[in-house]
């Protein structure tokens, strides 16, 4: 590979209107002492979680400004999308959460200039690459804060209430896609005393629905991939049919819907039709953390609050970076874990996590889906 097989500088920048960090001081000293790595950092880039620089400069890294630090790292980390016509060390290589299979457009910029570049929400969920898994981690958070959110706007209780004047019922919460958003939502759901039922395409998600208290919804003829890295893959006609069907008569009755599905690459399969919102009572809450890739309301607008026929729509995929100070302890960690196992791969060339996450190679598009679709003919 062109690219430096154990860059010496790395630089971290924060990511505008984010307020996650992606490696905070106690990752940033293991950087500097167990790999022996020159660590510039971006003035500021913990004030969003009242850490101060001084605390990056303890544990061994340079202040220096965007500009510079783009001109001397080797490799520059970031939650997202960064680079735009600065100049920049060549070679450089970019690593991030870009979200590429559904935001190509945004890659133009660094195949043009001859980076290299690594997003990690494309690394395979293996046990090999738990520790980096980004997905897994921001996911979990997502489902649980989720909740908590819903539990803001929803007019009502969770659990059930008995008292001298009469009981409230408990409320009832339906999760759309149990995968680790949605069976966190799950068990929140259900610490907070909500009856709760899941619907997935995958019969597989049923024991781990069960298992955390809640009613499994499934729909028969669903179609499997083994390839499908454990998520949900498209359907048949006849069998969106009846899944929406299924999913509409049961939204009609719940107070609250949170919904999760996402097919990578793709626009989200489309789970509650404007038909089943206005089904639903006055009051009622509906969570798309889908709506980043248009969502998995008929209605949602990504990071936006709607407000149809009395029923509350908040889209937003990124809910994890409401509560940034768990996010970036978690995706510290993740980072540093890619960070480590780059360096000490031994065959960067045909290693299975870095070929999968590598987008572009030295300006060449790396990875198999960008050969296909971006490559000019």
């Amino acid at each position: 590979m062109s690219e430096q097989s154990q860059p010496k500088t790395i630089g971290i920048l924060k990511t505008p209107n984010d307020p996650r960090v992606c490696l905070l001081p106690k990752e940033v000293k293991r950087l500097t002492g167990e790999l022996a790595l020159n660590i510039l950092f971006e003035p500021g880039l913990g004030s969003s979680l009242q850490i101060d620089d001084e605390e990056y400069l303890e544990a061994g890294a340079t202040c220096q400004s965007r500009e510079l630090i783009f001109k001397n790292s080797d490799t520059i980390v970031s939650i997202n999308h960064t680079f735009s016509e600065v100049e920049m060390k060549g070679g450089c290589c970019f690593i991030g959460i870009f979200n590429p299979l559904f935001h190509d457009s945004k890659l133009a910029i660094y195949q043009k200039h001859g980076a290299t570049v690594y997003s990690l929400d494309l690394l395979p969920r293996t046990t090999l690459a738990q520790s980096m898994d980004v997905l897994s981690s921001m996911a979990s958070l997502a489902g649980y804060r989720a909740v908590i959110k819903a539990s803001e706007i929803y007019n009502g209780v969770f659990p059930m209430f008995t008292t001298a004047a009469g009981t409230l019922t408990p409320v009832k919460i339906l999760v759309l896609g149990a995968g680790v958003a949605g069976l966190q939502a799950i068990a929140t759901a259900r610490r907070l005393g909500a009856i709760v039922e899941a619907f997935d395409v995958r019969k597989s998600a049923g024991e781990e629905v069960r298992s955390l208290g809640a009613t499994f919804i499934e729909v028969e003829g669903y179609t499997e991939s083994s390839n499908a890295g454990g998520y949900a893959v498209e359907q048949s006609e006849e069998y969106q049919r009846k899944q929406k069907e299924l999913i509409h008569n049961h939204i009609k009755t719940a107070n609250i819907v949170i919904s999760t599905a996402n097919i990578p690459g793709r626009k989200a399969p489309l789970l509650i039709e404007t038909r089943s919102v206005e089904a639903m009572q006055p009051g009622s809450v509906i969570i798309d953390l889908a709506a980043e890739q248009g969502g998995n309301c008929e209605l949602s607008k990504n990071k936006e609050t709607i407000n149809h026929n009395g029923v509350t729509i908040l889209g937003n995929s990124s809910l994890s970076a409401e509560i940034p100070a768990a996010a970036s302890k978690l995706l510290s960690n993740n980072y540093f874990s890619f960070l480590k196992y780059k360096q000490k791969a031994e065959n960067q060339e045909n290693d299975p996590l870095l070929s999968a996450s590598q987008i572009i190679n030295a300006g060449e598009w790396a990875h198999p889906h960008f050969i296909k679709q971006l490559q000019p003919a």
